[in-house]
């Protein structure tokens, strides 16, 4: 975790949860928030080191969400998102290129 880092740039996304409770199938939307520091990006479960990220791309696949994607050394990362992530995507290629 980066804690004293400040956050250079955040972007909510959301993650759906489904259960069985009792005999009712129960889905949950949960909303997160993605950060990204000057030496990582962190989500609620992964933190990705800035050098362990190569790259972060973004597909539109309604109105209103799509998937952010996490190119990283571990694998593709595919967050669902409801905002403008060009502000975001912009804060990581500046840190990548100053890096």
């Amino acid at each position: 975790m980066s804690g004293a880092m400040s956050i250079i740039s955040m972007i909510p996304y959301t993650y759906v949860e489904r259960k069985i409770k009792r005999t009712q199938k129960v889905t949950i939307q949960h909303s997160k928030d993605m950060c990204l520091y000057a030496d990582s990006i962190e989500t609620q479960n992964d933190c990705f080191h800035i050098n362990d990220v190569f790259d972060i791309s973004y597909k539109c696949v309604s109105k209103d969400s799509g998937f952010l994607y996490l190119h990283t050394n571990q694998g593709m990362f595919a967050y669902t998102i409801q905002t403008d992530p060009s502000a975001f995507i912009t804060a990581y290629k500046n840190i990548k290129t100053k890096g």
